[in-house]
């Protein structure tokens, strides 16, 4: 096994990379899991040959096992050479004036799901890093057009003044001042006091303007270099239809401290927006010719930076010139705050951001997920050997932006570049900058980058570098991850399919890693097979599976064991619990019955032209205090909503066959073991379902309707299951 690789600057360690000692072992069980799997193919090839099962059956089963493993496959290939990290920022030494410049990129697109103070904190949080302030420019792109998101970043500008020094003078670790003042751990001195009720006056008039949904410049605007800004909010103006707005909030050429910049873009109805990546092109653009930093930071505006010195642990990879030629980009994992006890909805994403993406890392490097990402300007230009200049020199990555942001020439190139026909019959979006084609942006621009020859790292310090909401209704979360699925279906469906595109710069390995992601919604497929047909088979007594003394049961028993024990060492080696492993093991099955399950019926609809998919912003508001109540009891929050029947229909077949299996089990006998363990399976990971179903009477129970419809739903197929297997 390769040994741990220390890599210095200057006879300085910076960095140092370890293989994970269960590599070995891995491969071992890959090899003896793939004979496994190689011997259940030929049982059903053989069931096809002599006909011992009904061939529907069969060929259903047959199906569902290629596509596990198939998913299989690319997890395994994840697994071949995972690595960890260590940075060392201390061992960064450099002058203030020797630091390259950072420009931040935060997105947001509605005011009411993602409030303005959480903006105006998220920026505060990057403005006060502990890096030279004149060095960092912080870009927030308001595609909502939201004059309130607009005047609660002018008081955050005003109160960074205070605010940043504070934090420097006395070390303060949590530079989000609600996360600050929120905290019971500090003990309060005069100035924080002080501090603290500046900031508290801040949120009330912030609060108050978004209350009264307008920013009242009488009474809201003091400085009149700003009160005439809010004049462009006339009538006319929509979110949707609106011109382009950039406002200088702060900049360093009067005093040392960071540049706020707010941007939104032009937007009209009969143009393209390409939705978050049209505003990444746009941040790209502007920021290129104000300040053109060569490193860029993205982030979501939920995401607030929790450890200041996370530049500097960036900079460790992104200043080894070792590596730096093709380092495109070093990506932070999502961790979230104010999730409960055991995860119930798993809303910390264990296995995309901290199992699978180590797994990347031994490899070309981990996927970008669309925030706590730094990014080397360069990248967005081109493989790393081939430079693709934009049509304007002022928006190339080697531009030097030595005029001052204020400057009416600089401002009025800021707003043509930001305009929304500004892309037509260019590169941006196929060439340069983030890539369109995809809901998931973030995925698709972080493939192309790869298969261009840039490779990533994956950067996880103790202390984490940003924290988010977490959503705390099951609808929300099913609801995002909906859109996910719709998105890598685009990609998949593509001429850009992970399997087929990449082939001069990816290998077989990374190009199955990128699949695992791109095939995600085809966990539908075995998940409602299995749901359904060995249930429903279990009913009519009619066998599927080998009895209990037929060696091909063990075969079964092996590879479902197998398969999840190692999924369970994963989690745990990875810092998890075994209640937080069940809770995220139960929620892939929600996601295959609702957010895969629906995503391949949008995706399907919108190929037909049938639907237009838009980006539905999840909603980060966490204000209904009996649904938060319930999330911290872990409790589940269904609410109404159509993507909960195939799962409710399929709790409830499981329950009926559960009970007529043992109802019926001295007859039987071993014939229908396996179906009645599997039925038993789904029924345990089901106990919420039925909790929501027949005894809450909360909002948060499965609604009536619902259980209605899922009612003759089950009727149905139970009739169908008849016809078929009788």
């Amino acid at each position: 096994m390769e040994r741990q690789r220390k890599h210095t600057v200057g006879g300085t360690t910076l960095h140092t990379c370890n293989p994970c000692r269960r590599t070995i072992p891995y491969r071992i069980y890959a090899v003896i899991h793939m004979c496994g799997i190689i011997a259940l193919m030929y049982h059903h090839v053989h069931s096809l040959l002599t006909a011992t099962t009904p061939l529907i059956i069969t060929c259903l089963l047959l199906l569902s096992d290629i596509v596990l493993t198939f998913i299989w496959a690319t997890t395994t290939s994840l697994r071949f050479n995972p690595v960890h990290r260590t940075e060392y920022p201390e061992n960064y030494l450099a002058k203030p004036e020797d630091f390259p410049k950072l420009d931040v990129f935060i997105c947001t697109a509605d005011p009411y799901k993602e409030p303005p103070m959480m903006v105006a904190n998220t920026a505060l949080s990057v403005m006060a890093y502990d890096y030279p302030s004149d060095k960092i420019s912080v870009y927030v792109s308001d595609d909502g057009g939201s004059s309130l998101t607009l005047f609660a970043l002018m008081e955050a500008a005003k109160f960074s003044k205070h605010w940043l020094p504070f934090c420097k003078n006395n070390n303060v670790q949590d530079r989000s001042p609600e996360v600050y003042f929120s905290s019971t751990s500090h003990s309060w001195s005069e100035e924080a006091e002080n501090i603290k009720t500046m900031y508290e006056t801040m949120k009330k008039r912030v609060e108050h303007v978004v209350d009264s949904g307008r920013v009242d410049t009488e009474q809201s605007i003091k400085s009149d270099q700003f009160r005439g800004v809010f004049d462009l909010w006339a009538q006319n103006f929509t979110r949707q239809d609106h011109p382009t707005i950039i406002k200088v909030l702060q900049h360093n050429e009067s005093e040392i401290m960071p540049n706020l910049i707010y941007v939104s873009r032009e937007k009209s109805r009969v143009s393209p927006h390409h939705f978050k990546a049209g505003a990444l092109n746009t941040l790209l653009r502007v920021s290129s010719v104000m300040t053109n930093s060569p490193i860029i930071l993205t982030l979501d505006c939920d995401m607030y930076s929790n450890n200041p010195t996370a530049p500097l642990h960036a900079l460790c990879y992104l200043s080894d010139p070792k590596i730096n030629f093709g380092l495109g980009f070093v990506q932070f994992p999502q961790k979230f705050k104010g999730i409960n006890k055991n995860d119930i909805y798993a809303s910390e994403l264990k296995r995309p951001f901290d199992i699978i993406t180590v797994g990347f890392d031994g490899l070309m490097g981990p996927i970008h997920v669309g925030t706590g990402c730094f990014f080397n300007r360069r990248a967005f230009y081109g493989s790393p050997t081939s430079l693709v200049l934009p049509d304007i020199d002022e928006l190339g990555p080697n531009w030097i932006a030595d005029k001052p942001i204020m400057s009416q020439d600089v401002l009025a190139l800021a707003h043509d570049v930001a305009g929304c026909n500004y892309e037509r019959n260019t590169n941006w979006g196929s060439k340069i900058g983030f890539r369109y084609g995809s809901l998931v942006e973030d995925y698709f621009t972080g493939f192309m980058l790869h298969c261009e020859g840039w490779r990533s790292i994956f950067c996880s310090p103790t202390k984490a570098a940003f924290y988010g909401d977490s959503p705390k209704c099951l609808t929300d979360v099913v609801g995002q991850q909906m859109r996910w699925s719709v998105g890598l279906l685009e990609v998949t469906f593509s001429r850009y399919n992970p399997i087929i595109y990449g082939f001069k710069s990816l290998s077989l390995l990374m190009r199955l890693g990128y699949s695992h992601y791109a095939f995600w919604p085809f966990w539908s497929i075995p998940l409602t097979v299995y749901g359904l047909l060995p249930q429903l088979a279990l009913i009519y007594g009619v066998s599927v599976f080998p009895k209990v003394s037929d060696p091909r049961f063990w075969l079964y028993i092996f590879l479902f064991f197998g398969a999840y024990a190692q999924d369970l060492s994963d989690f745990i080696l990875e810092g998890g619990t075994y209640r937080k492993w069940w809770n995220d093991q139960r929620m892939w099955m929600i996601r295959g019955l609702s957010s895969f399950f629906f995503g391949f019926i949008e995706f399907t609809l919108k190929t037909l032209n049938l639907s237009t998919q838009g980006f539905n912003v999840t909603s980060k508001a966490n204000d209904d205090d009996k649904q938060l109540k319930r999330y911290e009891q872990e409790i589940f929050d269904f609410g109404p909503s159509s993507m909960f029947l195939p799962m409710t229909s399929v709790a409830i077949v499981n329950l009926l066959a559960f009970i007529w299996g043992i109802y019926n089990f001295s007859a039987w006998e071993e014939e229908l073991t396996l179906q009645l363990m599997l039925a038993g399976f789904a029924v345990v990971n089901c106990l919420p379902i039925y909790e929501a179903m027949m005894l809450r009477k909360d909002d948060g129970n499965l609604p009536k309707r619902t259980c209605f419809l899922a009612g003759i739903l089950t009727f149905v197929l139970i009739v169908l299951g008849y016809l078929v297997l009788k």
